[in-house]
């Protein structure tokens, strides 16, 4: 399958909020949604989930405009919105008959997602019984119950110790593997630099960049090194004037053009103790700093 937002418009009175967004995302892949707030993310999650429609353009599958009538979606807010004082299996059987499933079927479909996230025994219990990264579980159940096609998850790993994520993780993985579409919206650019293949990133209504995340950090020159050694101070005596140190500890080292990286790279490995060197990529977190630029 291939998801398409194709040129969307978007006002609300006299404020412009998406001005010709465009992107694509494909099945069997994860797309990353980024953006500052207030940028356009939720506003064009709303209209493909068709909260509220645009004022021109189109959301298309395969081509076609979308038939919400035929094709699931499931969708993990970043704010939660169940019920506190309800019993969970109550709940969650009835947002799956919201999604059309017969009682049985969701019933069934339910207790094996309670049992693939470990919640089984919290069943008959009171959401607010539960904490923050349990109820985010639950949250996610309401998602992914009905079986859709295509998954929306925004800021999904919120409230979750490092356990949990984990957990998360596999089963984002496996959502991807049966050929799901799934679109992540996440300040957490980590888990975005993770899992997605394709990223668009919206600032102030537009997108400022889109495409296959390993191409665009393929398309940034590739004239510095990344290095690690306990001998950076030596290293940098070596290199006057072209080295400084990341965030994480590594040295950067500037070349004086790209062709020479292999043998820059085989001799640091000669004349120093490397315990890693590699072409130095930005991170999504430095691309994202780049194209989101300044909200006003």
């Amino acid at each position: 399958m291939l998801l398409e937002l194709r040129d969307i418009h978007k006002s609300f009175g006299e404020k412009k909020v998406l001005t010709g967004v465009s992107f694509r995302a494909e099945s069997g892949k994860a797309f990353g949604l980024l953006g500052r707030n207030g940028a356009g993310k939720t506003t064009s999650i709303r209209i493909l989930m068709d909260v509220f429609p645009a004022n021109s353009g189109q959301v298309l599958l395969d081509g076609r405009p979308i038939d919400y009538k035929k094709v699931g979606i499931g969708y993990l807010p970043e704010e939660r919105g169940l019920y506190p004082k309800k019993k969970i299996i109550d709940q969650l059987v009835y947002f799956a008959q919201l999604k059309g499933m017969r009682t049985p079927d969701a019933v069934k479909s339910i207790d094996r997602w309670l049992a693939r996230l470990g919640m089984t025994e919290y069943r008959g219990k009171r959401l607010d019984t539960l904490s923050k990264g349990n109820q985010q579980k639950i949250q996610l159940v309401t998602a992914l119950a009905h079986d859709p096609e295509i998954v929306i998850l925004d800021e999904p790993f919120s409230g979750l110790d490092p356990v949990n994520a984990m957990l998360l993780k596999d089963v984002v993985k496996e959502e991807i593997a049966r050929g799901k579409i799934v679109l992540f919206s996440s300040h957490q650019m980590s888990y975005i630099e993770e899992f997605c293949d394709s990223i668009a990133i919206i600032n102030k209504g537009v997108v400022a960049l889109t495409g296959d995340l390993y191409d665009i950090k393929r398309e940034y020159p590739r004239d510095r090194l990344a290095i690690r050694s306990t001998q950076g101070d030596k290293i940098a005596a070596a290199f006057p004037g072209r080295t400084s140190e990341a965030e994480n500890g590594e040295l950067i080292l500037k070349l004086s053009d790209p062709g020479e990286k292999m043998a820059v790279m085989q001799s640091l490995s000669r004349d120093f103790d490397i315990d890693e060197v590699r072409v130095f990529e930005p991170s999504l977190n430095d691309i994202f700093v780049e194209y989101a630029g300044e909200q006003e």
